[in-house]
């Protein structure tokens, strides 16, 4: 007996090789599955402006895809987990969250240059105010200007000499093989501290409900869910959730789990970049359920320090 699922997707070059991927390893996992892309344009899509930040953020990136799932007309949907606000509604679920690619950071140049070697001045395109605000931190002296786009017309921006550099996810540029070239270094995520959730993909469906009314397909996600990725994510987003970050604030929050060690370091800037707030954490898990409550031990210990404040101040 044969299985039918819809896989809700953006349209842009890496949200389709994210699900490409996902389709292939579960259409692996359950050789009898047919399953489609149903590509989605969102409203993140169809904007142009420079910034997010003040029309919705990356929310804007899942809302028609949760709209399909509501409507049915999808069965799941692939996200990149950091365009998930910190707490889900209720009606959905994360129906899978599989093994985590490389969360760090990349800065991409024309000749390799790493951060400290470029010229006094130089500028560099980031869409996140996260990676200005780090950036500048080590080079106060760099020009920081907006980028959109998918991830090949950010990189023309290099190639045709508008942008001296641009600040990417590794994740992003390793899913459609660009992360070998000569001109990619990766970031030192203690100075670069990532987006929560970069590097995971969400797989996301209806609470309450089987994928596809099918309990072959719902097994078969659960077991695609990795440890360690879901740990590690589910303790970054309590931490936003505790502090009352957005997706679009200046934070960055890395968790690493060893063994059943998990550590959580975050860094919070002020929104107009002038202040910082760093902390790391670590507690051994009693249970996988258990890594959302470290978010939620440094998220009020940064809260007692002043993390809300920070997040809501200039």
């Amino acid at each position: 007996m044969g299985f039918s699922l819809r896989i809700g997707s953006r349209p842009s070059q890496l949200a389709i090789a994210q699900a490409t991927a996902f389709k292939h390893a579960l259409e692996t996992k359950l050789p009898g599955l047919r399953s489609e892309i149903v590509a989605i344009k969102t409203s993140g899509d169809r904007l142009t402006a420079p910034s997010l930040a003040n029309l919705g953020g990356k929310g804007l990136f899942i809302k028609e895809l949760e709209e399909a799932l509501r409507a049915g007309r999808i069965d799941i949907a692939v996200h990149s987990m950091k365009d998930l606000p910190a707490v889900l509604a209720p009606e959905f679920r994360m129906a899978a969250v599989p093994l985590r690619e490389n969360p760090r950071d990349a800065l991409v140049t024309r000749d390799g240059s790493s951060l400290a070697t470029l010229a006094r001045g130089a500028r560099v395109g980031t869409a996140s105010p996260r990676r200005k605000f780090e950036a500048l931190r080590l080079r106060p002296d760099l020009a920081i200007a907006p980028l959109r786009g998918n991830v090949d017309t950010r990189l023309r921006k290099i190639t045709d000499g508008e942008l001296d550099a641009i600040i990417l996810a590794m994740a992003g540029l390793r899913r459609i093989n660009k992360a070998d070239a000569a001109s990619v270094v990766e970031l030192d995520e203690r100075d670069f501290v990532p987006a929560a959730g970069q590097g995971a993909l969400a797989i996301e469906g209806m609470a309450g409900t089987m994928v596809a009314n099918s309990a072959e397909i719902d097994l078969a996600l659960t077991e695609m869910t990795d440890r360690a990725a879901l740990a590690e994510t589910s303790a970054e987003r309590a931490f936003l959730a505790t502090i009352g970050a957005s997706c679009v604030s200046p934070v960055g929050v890395k968790a690493r789990l060893d063994g059943k060690t998990l550590s959580l370091s975050a860094l919070l800037f002020s929104v107009d970049g002038s202040r910082t707030l760093s902390e790391t954490i670590a507690e051994t898990l009693e249970s996988d359920g258990a890594a959302a409550l470290v978010g939620v031990e440094l998220g009020r210990l940064m809260i007692e320090r002043g993390a809300a404040e920070l997040l809501s101040d200039g």
